[in-house]
């Protein structure tokens, strides 16, 4: 909410994503219509699809039915790792951020096939989300795997890392909670490491690969390709 007590408009500034849509599999409809009411959170909008009502708050005792960390994914995709991580760790909740709704579908095929039931996904712009959707100091971890590098020049505005993002990141964070990033962009690696240098919200900076991340087909392309996977890790900062 701004000063005036209005609802803030939100896509004023450039996203970090281009909404796709795409037919569902007749797999991933029958996945869709047997879980999506279960387990896809139904976000209240503020403008358009993919928005977040700005009074929404998630609650995630009430959505898991306990009290448990939080893992949060930004941009989940078709839910390899989010599901991979889900199954090894059934004692964590993991809530994925994503804006394809056919790579959500294939989410529920894939958790229904692991028989995976701590997972949920929300159709949202993240940014949105960890603005207002969150609790501030309710995520154990954040997940930010191979966000868009958004390669040419005049669109570089549009990617997600950056350092007024820190302070979102920062915001639904608990205070020794971990913002876990990767990327096999050089360019984008760099960006990374520039961040949270910069941010006077987070203190970070790159790290060895994080166990905990399965290789997902589009980390491999990236290997297959001659690419370097580079990982970063960073903490809210505790100020004095």
């Amino acid at each position: 909410m701004n000063d005036s007590g209005d609802a803030p408009t939100y896509r004023s500034e450039p996203v970090s994503f281009t909404r796709r849509g795409g037919r569902l599999t007749e797999r991933q409809q029958r996945a869709w219509d047997d879980l999506a009411a279960s387990h896809v959170l139904a976000v209240p909008r503020h403008g358009p699809s993919t928005s977040v009502d700005p009074a929404h708050r998630f609650d995630p005792e009430a959505v898991f039915g306990r009290r448990a960390p939080l893992v949060v994914e930004i941009g989940s995709g078709r839910g390899e790792a989010l599901v991979a991580a889900a199954a090894a760790q059934p004692d964590v909740d993991f809530l994925g951020l994503e804006v394809y709704v056919p790579g959500v579908a294939q989410t529920l095929v894939t958790m229904r096939h692991q028989g995976v039931t701590n997972v949920r996904l929300a159709i949202v712009n993240a940014a949105e989300a960890l603005a207002t959707m969150l609790e501030p100091g309710s995520v154990r971890e954040l997940w930010t795997w191979f966000p868009d590098p958004w390669h040419k020049k005049r669109h570089h505005k549009r990617r997600l890392v950056t350092v007024p993002f820190t302070e979102l990141v920062a915001r639904v964070l608990e205070p020794q909670g971990v913002w876990r990033l990767a990327t096999d962009w050089e360019d984008y690696a760099e960006v990374m490491a520039e961040v949270i240098a910069a941010s006077p919200h987070v203190d970070g900076g790159p790290v060895e690969r994080f166990e905990g991340r399965v290789v997902t087909r589009f980390e491999n392309k990236g290997v297959a390709a001659g690419r370097t996977i580079h990982d970063f890790a960073a903490r809210p900062r505790l100020l004095a």
